[in-house]
């Protein structure tokens, strides 16, 4: 029996209970059987719609739970793609960025599912501390799919580009278009604390993973950063109602 139902009217119904509040931040999503069974569609078909909720920066993966529902979007980003195209630069006034470490890794839990890739994939990874007054304030490691290094193969060296998810996008001819910001506590390790200059015993740091889609729903970074402090928060930011 043909299919009527196709992935964009399964998307818009999701879509419809995420704007609604019917499904709120964090809550999981049907498993892709279920929407199968309720639409009445093949496996591609519910895929492709889950797909595209992803997109938009309503969905995310979570290791070991399935597919759950991030938070609306904020328009936060936007100030950084002003700075970076005003001064070539994507950091605050008074920001300097060293590059510490870049190399090959296998991608843990936390970066493969954002990359849509199998844990132990090899990807790109950067490291740079960012100091503030010469002061360090958080160190943060940058994970690029193979398609990102093809084109921006400076990335693999060790200086600067004074923004390489920007310079990405550009070589790939493709505007950013939402970031999805998940924002958790955990205890510093010891070379974490090393960078920051943390001195006592049990730290408690904030660890920020931010995903960056690309305006073709591609991932050009995943960004894992960490900062002192511990604040529970999760949202998306968005650059499409600035373009608007």
């Amino acid at each position: 029996m043909p299919e009527t139902t196709g992935y964009a009217e399964i998307a818009a119904y999701y879509r419809r209970q995420i704007q609604d509040g019917e499904l709120s931040p964090g809550d999981t999503m049907p498993s892709l059987n279920a929407v199968c069974e309720r639409w009445g569609v093949a496996t591609t078909t519910a895929n492709r719609a889950y797909q595209q909720l992803k997109r938009e920066g309503l969905t995310r993966a979570r290791p070991g739970v399935g597919t759950v529902v991030a938070s609306p979007a904020s328009d936060n980003i936007s100030s950084r793609v002003r700075t970076y195209a005003a001064t070539g630069a994507a950091l605050s006034n008074g920001e300097t960025s060293k590059i510490i470490a870049v190399g090959t890794v296998g991608a843990d839990a936390v970066v493969a599912p954002r990359l849509d890739v199998a844990q132990g994939t090899p990807v790109h990874m950067r490291q740079r501390l960012v100091s503030r007054g010469g002061v360090p304030v958080h160190v943060s490691s940058s994970y690029y799919p193979a398609y990102v290094m093809e084109v921006t193969p400076e990335l693999g060296e060790m200086v600067s580009t004074g923004g390489s998810r920007e310079l990405a996008a550009q070589r790939l001819g493709v505007d950013q278009d939402h970031v999805l910001e998940e924002i958790t506590s955990r205890h510093a390790t010891e070379p974490e604390k090393d960078m920051l200059n943390l001195t006592a015993g049990n730290v408690v740091v904030t660890q920020v993973v931010r995903t960056v889609f690309l305006s073709d729903g591609r991932v050009v970074e995943v960004a894992v950063k960490t900062v002192g402090g511990a604040t529970p928060l999760r949202f998306s930011s968005s650059l499409r109602e600035n373009r608007e």
